[in-house]
């Protein structure tokens, strides 16, 4: 009745740890989802304020010519910033999703 009893116990405990481990990568993947949503809206907050400031040269600037070559090198910045955030996140969620494969090995 005592071995029964013993493997009831080791049930339990095996139970208890699978059920830890659920709840450990379930908040591991709200984690991931969390960084992925905090990269997409740097990146939408980054497009809006060169928006602003390239309506800002727009409507500021009279020369045309002067107009023409800073709206060309803030669109430069623009683009140059977004492939770099673009690159980083792409690296930083490769780097989290191997990691989440090593640790389910």
């Amino acid at each position: 009745m005592e071995n029964k009893n013993n493997n009831w116990s080791d049930i339990s405990e095996e139970i208890t740890e699978v059920t830890k481990k659920i709840k450990e990568k379930a908040e591991d993947e709200d984690l991931v989802e969390d960084l992925k949503e905090s990269i997409k809206e740097t990146i939408q907050n980054s497009s809006d304020i060169f928006k602003n400031i390239i309506n800002t040269i727009d409507s500021t600037i009279k020369d045309e010519e002067i107009k023409n070559e800073t709206l060309e090198i803030v669109k430069k910045i623009n683009n140059e910033i977004k492939k770099t955030v673009s690159d980083a996140s792409k690296n930083i969620i490769t780097l989290v999703d191997r990691d989440f494969l090593l640790e389910e090995e």
